[in-house]
């Protein structure tokens, strides 16, 4: 297996992202970091080096997109990993949030990312090297959570994408990993990361029931810890063959059970019914 001593990250000013590049810094990594603010992520990490460059990105604009991926390639001579961490939650009811709401989610979370995907690929297909890490979420395969429909979206997306990446790539020596994790305490569920309805509607009572849980009580309370999330990612990096999927967290795991455990009992209520639909 090639050498993949350099890494991208977005997202990389806070919670899991800012955990992984501090990680990567301390184990003699090189890191690109990406955020939006580059105050915040230099405050995090600290200033421009021969190990580190800190980059102000807007995933939204793919011309500042592709030329930020350039200065990284230049800066260090290559990117090896690329970690689609960038993103934030939106909370609501599917009526309660307004078009314009739901694609800005949309834009971050999914199309920012694939922004990111086209503007690396022809370096690491050319290098015939590379590992590409998609952070979905478990939402992204469990959808069970009233008030996360949008964001949920977003993931289911991210998700589909990845897995035909992970195709897409293979010929040209490009590991994909999705990563799903479930709850871990970073502040993704702060001021900052996530969203509410600008509009709410009176009668979305379970709606309002889940957000007001994610806020107060599962907020700063989380049970998984970042630092082992990061550690994480970092081994399967060095593993050969990674396999596609990455659930991260018990929690994950049993929700993902849950989930295949619903189609499969799904399947079989209607198996009969739903598998007379051939030509005699």
């Amino acid at each position: 297996m090639r050498q993949r001593k350099t890494w991208l990250v977005t997202g990389a000013s806070k919670g899991i992202g800012l955990t992984l590049a501090k990680q990567l810094l301390s184990q003699g990594y090189n890191v690109a970091a990406t955020s939006r603010d580059i105050h915040s992520l230099e405050t995090a990490l600290g200033q421009k080096s021969r190990q580190l460059l800190p980059l102000a990105m807007d995933l939204t604009n793919e011309k500042d997109v592709a030329e930020k991926l350039q200065t990284a390639i230049s800066h260090f001579g290559t990117v090896d990993v690329v970690v689609n961490n960038a993103g934030y939650g939106l909370m609501g009811g599917l009526e309660e949030l307004t078009d314009t709401e739901g694609r800005a989610n949309f834009e971050v979370n999914v199309f920012g990312m694939l922004n990111v995907i086209r503007n690396i690929l022809p370096h690491l297909r050319a290098n015939n090297n590379g590992h590409i890490f998609n952070i979905s979420s478990i939402g992204g395969f469990n959808g069970g959570f009233p008030a996360f429909g949008i964001y949920c979206a977003t993931k289911f997306a991210v998700s589909g994408l990845t897995e035909s990446l992970f195709h897409e790539v293979k010929p040209f020596g490009i590991e994909v990993t999705l990563v799903m994790p479930g709850y871990f305490r970073t502040n993704f569920l702060s001021e900052g990361s996530i969203v509410k309805p600008q509009t709410e509607i009176e009668a979305y009572q379970n709606v309002r029931a889940v957000q007001k849980s994610h806020l107060d009580e599962i907020n700063a309370n989380q049970p998984g810890n970042p630092e082992k999330a990061a550690a994480a990612l970092i081994a399967v990096a060095n593993m050969k063959n990674p396999s596609l999927n990455l659930f991260l967290g018990p929690d994950a795991y049993q929700l993902a059970k849950d989930k295949i455990a619903l189609i499969q009992a799904d399947m079989a209520t209607y198996e009969r019914l739903a598998t007379q639909t051939s030509f005699e």
